[in-house]
């Protein structure tokens, strides 16, 4: 039998699916509870097993650190161990001295130092007192054995610069001809003149110590000096280099002489020893000195205060030797003639004080300084006064030799002279009248120190003027040296100073006893020729216009007397300017010619109608101006 199925309802489809949803939600949640229970169990037991493992964790934390730990102590260890080598490779190399490797020597020092700094900073160490210690008592010693080969190297390599070696390091301008220290050709008479090429001229300092041998130098002073050892590396660098400049010195001439050593030395001798001692203060402060800066600057690289005082200590000596001759001349007996050499001192002093500035320039340097300076100022202090005690000199002077013939006396030409020369130092002087008058005209002040020189003088020449018994002679003397002050100014550098007032008063005064000169001297042979006096109440001829001839020869014979007696006393007399003396004898002829023509045409007619006519005119217009031609020509 056929069973037919009927097909099921719509909802009876959705019941079944319900049904199984929630078999499938209790399934998962049984699946889901199991899954809890399963984890729970884990966690518990994981929380078991942490809580066993914790132990073996702690112990391998404790491994793990100490294994740390003994890798750092192994590593510091090593340190040591390394500074503990190095301090037996320094020390050997410091017992074995400097000498033969100084750089070695040198780093092992630097590295014994490293090591005492490392072990003073680690101190926890057992033996680091021990090892500081040793260390400090070796570089001790090293630094002995430093001193020392500083000592011999700078010693070795320290030697006086040579003379010549000198003179090369000089201007062309300043060297000397020959090797001589004497021969530089420096004295008071020149040494003005070498002052204007000095200050411009380039000079080359001497190489004192060999620049390969200076940074070992270097290198060892700046050891001492970071061991605390400064003194003694002060005290070796200066008494090593200070003996070989004053040495370099002394080879070159200079000597130390005292105020009273100045005094003893002949004027002669002391002129030429001033010239050398400018000369050796130029090559002292612009080679020797200046070298020598060089080389402490080198020396103590970075170290300020210990180079200047290096450099004051070594120089003090040489400076104080050079010093004292300057200062002893500025001190000794004043005289004229020192005046130019007291300028030429003073000139070179004002030349060196910028450089002497900058050289010794620093605390430790001034004491140099203020000597230098004092001495300057001395030097311009003495000047002054010798300036002053030659006017007075002047004016008092009381040389009673007088010049027999009238010319020129000794004194005139010797303040000309002397007033010529201070020309050539206007610009010293300008510079030495402004250290005592600050703010005045230094022009002006020459000008008046000129002016009272020439007054003195001229008082003076008044005064031995009036030696002279004949007032003819009195009158030619004052003409003969006004002229010569006039001539010798207007040649000169004077005449800008004194004016052109000065000399056109002077010139008029010169013309006035040129002519008081012609009035005394021929006022009474020329009334000779007047015609007062020569007539008479009989005459005695034509031709005598009433004059008698008697009285005419008596005029003529009278004349000729005069005439002669004047020309052999006055052809020794002296007028020693060509101009002058032709213009004096000029003047004379065109008084005395014309009248003695003049006479002779009118009287002479009396006497040649007479007797011995060549008795009475001896001589004619020319042969008198023949002779007069021999006036003044200072014949004996």
């Amino acid at each position: 039998m056929v069973m037919v199925q009927m097909a099921p309802s719509k909802g009876d489809t959705l019941t079944d699916k319900a049904a199984m949803m929630r078999e499938s939600i209790t399934k998962s949640q049984l699946i889901t509870d199991n899954m809890v229970k399963i984890l729970g169990s884990f966690d518990h037991r994981l929380s078991a097993l942490e809580t066993a493992m914790r132990p073996t964790q702690i112990r391998t934390h404790s491994i793990r650190r100490a294994h740390e730990n003994i890798d750092k102590t192994l590593k510091a260890a090593n340190v040591v161990l390394h500074k503990f080598d190095l301090s037996r490779e320094a020390e050997a190399k410091i017992l074995k001295g400097p000498h033969e490797d100084l750089e070695g020597y040198l780093d092992a020092i630097e590295q014994l130092r490293s090591n005492i700094r490392f072990f003073t900073n680690h101190k926890s160490f057992k033996s680091s007192d021990g090892v500081l210690s040793h260390a400090n008592s070796l570089l001790s010693k090293a630094i002995s054995k430093l001193e020392h080969e500083f000592k011999q190297l700078l010693s070795s390599y320290s030697k006086p610069v040579e003379p010549d070696r000198l003179y090369e390091c000089l201007p062309n301008s300043l060297r000397p001809s020959s090797g001589s220290p004497d021969a530089s050709g420096k004295n008071a008479s020149n040494s003005h003149t070498d002052h204007v090429t000095a200050e411009n001229a380039v000079y080359k300092p001497p190489v004192l110590i060999p620049p390969r041998v200076l940074p070992l130098l270097q290198d060892l002073a700046q050891h001492m000096v970071q061991a605390g050892h400064t003194q003694q590396c002060l005290i070796v660098y200066r008494d090593t280099r200070s003996q070989v400049l004053q040495e370099s010195l002394q080879q070159l001439g200079v000597e130390k002489l005292t105020k009273d050593d100045v005094q003893k030395i002949q004027w002669e001798v002391l002129e030429l020893k001033i010239g050398t001692w400018i000369h050796f203060m130029r090559i002292a402060v612009k080679l020797l000195f200046a070298a020598e800066r060089k080389v402490c600057d080198q020396m103590f690289e970075g170290l300020d205060s210990l180079k200047d005082q290096c450099f004051a200590d070594v120089t003090k000596g040489s400076v104080a030797m050079l010093l004292s001759f300057g200062d002893a001349v500025a001190k000794s007996k004043r005289s004229p003639e020192k005046l130019f050499v007291l300028l030429d001192m003073y000139e070179i002093m004002r030349e060196l004080h910028s450089e002497i500035e900058a050289l010794f320039s620093g605390k430790a340097c001034k004491e140099i300084r203020e000597g230098a300076l004092g001495l300057t100022k001395r030097l311009a202090q003495t000047a002054k006064e010798t300036f002053g005690d030659f006017e007075e000199a002047v004016e008092k002077d009381a040389t009673r030799t007088a010049v027999a013939d009238g010319t020129v006396h000794p004194l005139t030409s010797y303040v000309i002279n002397y007033v010529k020369f201070l020309f050539d130092y206007q610009s010293t002087l300008k510079q030495l009248f402004q250290e005592f008058e600050k703010g005045d005209d230094s022009n002006t002040e020459l000008a008046s120190v000129t002016m009272r020189i020439m007054q003195a003088l001229q008082t003076n020449l008044e005064g031995k003027s009036k030696q002279y018994k004949d007032p003819a002679l009195t009158n030619l003397f004052l003409m003969n040296n006004m002229h010569y002050m006039v001539r010798s100014v207007r040649r000169s550098e004077a005449k800008d100073l004194l004016g052109d007032d000065w000399v056109q008063r002077h010139r008029r005064i010169v013309q006035q006893h040129a002519n008081q000169y012609k009035r005394i001297a021929w006022a009474k042979i020329l009334q000779c020729l007047t015609i007062q006096g020569l007539s008479s109440s009989g005459g005695d001829g034509p031709n005598s216009s009433g004059a008698s001839r008697a009285l005419v020869k008596d005029r003529l014979k009278i004349f000729n007397l005069q005439f002669e007696e004047l020309h052999q006393r006055q052809s020794q007399w002296t007028v020693p300017d060509s101009e002058l003396r032709e213009s004096l004898r000029l003047a004379v002829a065109e008084v005395l010619l014309p009248a003695y023509r003049s006479f002779i045409k009118r009287f002479g007619a009396l006497v040649e109608s007479g007797k011995n006519p060549h008795k009475y005119i001896r001589y004619t217009a020319e042969d008198l101006d023949r002779m007069l031609g021999e006036f003044f020509e200072g014949k004996t």
